[in-house]
């Protein structure tokens, strides 16, 4: 045997322990891909009554909704009376708002006045109370002075 073969040999082997090495991924990896695909036949094979019931399903709520719609109409007519109320509704606030604006205005006027009047009142007789309380008092210390010389 020469170099050559010798080369040859320790190359087979190489190349021999590779594809046994990969041999394993290999293995692992069809098995993952049969496993999907029998996933997605499984899917496929419930998909098609799913969609079959959501078509049903579909159709059964378009109709309602035809139903709603007409029960809708119905509701549109009586919320336009709603408005309309709404509307004259608002406009009687709105004058009785501005009536008693004029009358508390009106009103307001005399009885700032009559109010003024007698607080003025008050404060002048307190001070007429007030002066003779004072008086009494200096007229009582004059006579201790005199008392007391």
């Amino acid at each position: 045997m020469n170099d050559g073969d010798i080369a040859g040999l320790v190359a087979a082997g190489a190349f021999l322990m590779l594809v046994l090495v990969l041999t394993v991924p290999i293995l692992k990896l069809g098995r993952t891909i049969d496993a999907t695909t029998n996933a997605i036949n499984d899917l496929v094979d419930r998909t098609g009554p799913l969609l079959t019931n959501v078509n049903t399903t579909v159709e059964n709520v378009n109709t309602a909704l035809g139903q709603v719609q007409v029960s809708l109409d119905g509701v549109n007519v009586q919320l336009a009376k709603v408005d309309t109320m709404t509307e004259h509704a608002q406009n009687v606030t709105a004058n009785v708002a501005n009536l008693v604006t004029v009358v508390s205005a009106a009103a307001a006027n005399p009885l700032v006045k009559v109010a003024s009047f007698g607080y003025g009142l008050r404060k002048a007789a307190n001070a007429r109370r007030s002066a003779e309380d004072e008086r009494e008092v200096r007229a009582a210390i004059k006579q201790r002075r005199k008392a007391a010389r």
